[in-house]
């Protein structure tokens, strides 16, 4: 993983720390392996903030994944049903089906009336919200949330952070909490060995020749990918 204030991933040669560096074991490809700094870390971490436990010993939590079909989306579905939680999400209606496949249990279209409430089509309240998407408020989510229930924007805004700071003076027991990835190579160790054991899987949209990078940027930016975009040095 590189600095993400600096960047620089997208040359022919790019210089790492040590200590955000694992081996990428044969089992795994340069894309696969790819996915994982950023979006993979960010889904991990989102759902440890919820109470995600990865050793068996997880609560039987009720979470929702917004944007599911996005990159860090389909990696929080993936890593929800590990943790043995249940899983709402919501994505556009030609990614239900992959969003169902990788686990989750109960999947609704954003589009239509249904999904675009985020009430989970079994009454359940949501113990988590891994939120990956924008235009959706608190007011919206406050409602959904168990007593305790946690929203974690992993794409906040001004108002979102003042709403949490809110949350935090006040000691609301619902409370939304702004993520920001936090780099660490024992988390990258342990992602990349689920990979290996075929446990979790990077979802690939696209790929790119670096020659082209610039079409990769213009197919993010466009937000309708499924999984990630991979830019790739032209052998």
């Amino acid at each position: 993983m590189l600095n993400s204030f600096n960047g620089g991933g997208l040359a022919e040669y790019a210089v790492a720390s040590a200590n955000l560096t694992v081996k990428r074991p044969a089992e795994v490809s340069a894309a696969e392996g790819a996915g994982l700094p950023i979006a993979a870390g960010t889904a991990l971490q989102a759902l440890r903030s919820i109470g995600a436990k990865f050793d068996g010993t997880s609560k039987p939590l009720n979470v929702l994944v917004t944007a599911a079909s996005g990159g860090v989306g389909l990696y929080a579905v993936q890593l929800a049903k590990l943790a043995n939680l249940h899983v709402t999400a919501t994505c556009g209606a030609r990614n239900m089906d992959l969003v169902k496949s990788l686990g989750a249990d109960e999947v609704m279209d954003y589009r239509t009336p249904e999904g675009a409430s985020l009430q989970s089509p079994s009454g359940r309240k949501y113990d988590g919200v891994v939120h990956c998407t924008i235009g959706v408020s608190w007011s919206s989510f406050q409602p959904l949330l168990s007593d305790a229930g946690r929203v974690i924007d992993i794409t906040p805004n001004f108002s979102a952070i003042l709403t949490s700071a809110l949350h935090r003076v006040t000691f609301s027991k619902k409370r939304l909490v702004p993520l920001l990835l936090s780099p660490n190579k024992a988390d990258l160790e342990f992602l990349v060995g689920l990979l290996k054991e075929g446990k979790l899987k990077t979802v690939i949209d696209s790929k790119f020749p670096l020659s082209d990078a610039g079409k990769a940027w213009q197919s993010s930016i466009d937000g309708h990918a499924t999984g990630k975009i991979a830019v790739e040095i032209e052998s």
